[in-house]
């Protein structure tokens, strides 16, 4: 029970729970994460060119993105439905072999938005993989991890 102590998620029983954060005040919060999805190169290519037949790959994966940042607290049990105030998902790549997937999530209010990045990068990714599968079985998604947070009683993150 000691390695619970610091953690909140945990009630009185060692039970889960939701934490409340009723006394918390409102403040301006931010967090980014960011995500790869390897592919072959032709792979790539296509989503490039628009050569997918399911459709234009991003502009589909964005907006399952912005989405997901919306439902996170229906996916991931101890989350807060949260009225955000941003999304912006950003794609990149290396011109080879992968496509790199951002996003910034912003919300004024009591609890931070870290889950939100990361739910938008990986619904993202998925939907990478289902519009590219036919073409490309084999891609693989990953690293997955927060970049950045700011905002809250913890203050600011910044990944090194």
């Amino acid at each position: 029970m000691a390695e619970q102590d610091n953690l909140t998620h945990f009630n009185d029983q060692g039970r889960a729970r939701m934490v409340d954060i009723s006394d918390k005040p409102v403040t301006e919060r931010s967090a980014t994460a960011e995500t790869t999805v390897k592919m072959k190169p032709e792979t790539l290519a296509r989503i490039k060119e628009g050569g997918i037949a399911k459709g234009d790959v991003r502009a589909v994966a964005q907006v399952a993105g912005i989405m997901a940042a919306k439902k996170t607290s229906d996916w991931i049990p101890m989350c807060h439905p949260l009225a955000l105030t941003g999304v912006n998902i950003s794609f990149s790549d290396n011109g080879v072999d992968e496509l790199y997937i951002e996003a910034t999530v912003r919300i004024t209010g009591k609890t931070g938005v870290e889950m939100e990045a990361l739910t938008a990068v990986s619904a993202a990714a998925l939907t990478v993989y289902d519009m590219c599968k036919a073409a490309d079985k084999a891609m693989e998604i990953g690293p997955t991890r927060l970049m950045a947070k700011s905002g809250g009683k913890n203050g600011d993150f910044q990944r090194t």
